[in-house]
């Protein structure tokens, strides 16, 4: 009989279902709890999460696991909201995907700082590489068609972008910042990188209603 209810494909799916939403949940109060203190142990994630150390277990053998579940799960986020940024302009496009990454670290930025310098910033950078390419390859054509300067080589000058972002991180990780703030910022430190003056630059996101919160 067991083996029976076992077999049944409905309850095998509602198994399957209820044991994804568990991990989801354990993801959500990890990035939660992790933000509010990098050393957070796994009883005070879990019990965040509303289920128990065992409960836990059963998904993430170490906390270790656990925290490269959850850089991957926001990796895989990260990377699907800069693929649906499209902009002709190498320099727009380049300040909207500074402002989309910022977007998407705003509320988990203790744990944001903590996975980029931390001991998973090399498994975190690999996962990144896709986001680096397209801001090298934007890099390239802006400095090409004359939208940003050419002075400073093309792999320099786009992790000279992507440093850019992390000074906002840094700068609100240490003092308060709201939301808006941290986006205008982010749009002109991306675009000053790319050799606009504060003028040009203010115009550049007056004319881009997408850098505009």
């Amino acid at each position: 009989m067991n083996t029976f209810v076992d077999a049944d494909p409905g309850l095998q799916r509602s198994r399957r279902r209820d044991a994804e939403q568990n991990r989801l949940a354990i993801l959500r109060a990890a990035g939660a709890v992790l933000n509010r203190d990098p050393d957070a142990s796994l009883d005070a994630i879990a019990a965040a999460a509303g289920l128990s150390r065992r409960a836990l277990y059963g998904h993430f053998a170490t906390r270790d696991d656990l925290i490269r579940s959850l850089l991957a799960h926001r990796v895989r986020e990260v990377l699907a909201a800069v693929d649906r940024i499209e902009h002709p302009d190498p320099p727009a496009l380049l300040a909207l995907i500074g402002v989309t990454l910022w977007r998407q670290v705003e509320s988990v930025r203790v744990m944001a700082q903590f996975a980029l310098r931390g001991p998973f910033q090399h498994e975190l950078s690999y996962g990144l590489q896709p986001l680096r390419d397209r801001v090298k390859h934007a890099v390239t054509v802006g400095a090409q068609t004359g939208r940003i300067r050419d002075d400073i080589d093309s792999a320099t000058l786009a992790r000279l972008v992507e440093g850019a972002v992390l000074s906002v991180l840094d700068e609100a990780t240490r003092f308060p910042m709201d939301a808006a703030t941290g986006e205008r910022l982010v749009a002109l430190s991306v675009l000053a990188i790319l050799g606009y003056d504060a003028a040009g630059a203010r115009a550049l996101i007056a004319e881009t209603p997408e850098l505009r919160s």
